[in-house]
């Protein structure tokens, strides 16, 4: 089975597939709220995460087929992000606006806050250009091969990092981005991170510690969904604009998606079946960890490769005009 949880600005989207190739199920949930982010982990894979801006966090246990609202200390209201530690599906990370980190050990039942992040220096230059008078977390990030390991984007200003679980916090480290959007760490190699940032790609070797920036033949570098191929840890794509309006915008939306294999430049993916350009919004990645295997969701549609992008296929789940004009807010993909 897999199962794809697709969030979008007013509903999650649960879609199922059993045994035939391209023969899903779709439900709706959660319609009405504002959706912000989705989390759901191979450990427990019925129990899904969803962050509302204005109604905090909900959990489901079983598939999404029913839903209960889940307290956050202090009553935060906006919950950005969401992480799960791939090693402890029991271990969850919830990030806030303004910006907060919590932390739950028993799948959600009970949070504590992460105190720090809002005492780092640079706090004061932090800024959501929406809203200039606040910021919050964009991306929660476990380090796969230590789970003490955070990272941490916050919209806009910086990137955290913890080696201690969140007891002291790291910022700015040498070359990290500072409009960090997505943060992935490869399961297999230990110590490799990338980074989707507003100001550009990253990719570290060291855990975080240290950043590089390869832009050769990444033509669009406002970048905002980072996946590897599960098979090859020098394999990575992102989806990208020429900035903000033409990456969330349906009406002036013009984004593309980028490979990348070890030292080569960067290759963009045109024509080959997942639509980009002109009218699409950036693209949301996620992989179910077999090899190749990627989900992208655009304001068009769901789609699949198993290939690591050289062909795509559409999910053939129903897609409504109205959700055109919609700008996913998150993507997780499991096979179960």
């Amino acid at each position: 089975m897999v199962i794809a949880y697709v969030a979008l600005r007013d509903r999650l989207l649960v879609c199922r597939r059993d045994a035939a190739p391209n023969c899903w199920d779709l439900t709706a949930r959660l319609e009405g709220h504002s959706l912000e982010c989705v989390a759901a982990s191979s450990g427990a894979p019925e129990r899904v995460f969803v962050g509302t801006f204005e109604d905090g966090l909900y959990r489901s246990t079983d598939g999404g087929d029913s839903w209960s609202h889940l307290e956050i200390p202090a009553g935060s209201d906006a919950i950005t992000s969401i992480a799960i530690d791939p090693n402890d599906a029991e271990t969850v990370y919830a990030g806030t606006e303004p910006s907060r980190v919590y932390r739950s050990t028993d799948g959600g039942d009970s949070w504590s806050h992460l105190e720090g992040i809002a005492d780092l220096p640079s706090e004061d230059e932090w800024f959501f250009p929406p809203r200039p008078h606040t910021h919050h977390v964009r991306w929660l990030a476990v380090d796969p091969f230590d789970p003490d390991r955070l990272y941490v984007g916050i919209e806009a200003g910086t990137f955290v990092l913890s080696t201690d679980g969140g007891d002291t916090w790291h910022e700015r480290p040498e070359g990290s981005r500072r409009d960090n959007h997505s943060l992935t760490a490869h399961p297999d190699r230990e110590g490799l991170v990338y980074s989707a940032a507003g100001d550009g790609f990253a990719v570290s070797t060291d855990g975080g510690e240290h950043w590089e920036h390869p832009q050769e033949g990444l033509e669009h570098r406002y970048c905002w969904s980072v996946v590897t191929d599960p098979g090859d840890p020098d394999g990575v794509m992102v989806s990208s604009a020429s900035g903000a309006s033409s990456a969330h915008t349906a009406e002036s939306a013009e984004s593309y998606v980028y490979r990348r294999r070890g030292d080569q430049p960067w290759d963009r993916l045109d024509d080959r079946g997942l639509p980009t350009g002109e009218g699409v919004v950036r693209a949301v990645f996620d992989t179910t960890d077999e090899d190749g295997v990627v989900y992208a969701v655009t304001n068009l549609g769901l789609f699949v490769t198993d290939d690591f992008g050289d062909r795509w296929e559409r999910v053939e789940i129903e897609w409504e005009e109205e959700l055109e004009a919609q700008t996913p807010r998150g993507l997780v993909a499991l096979s179960a």
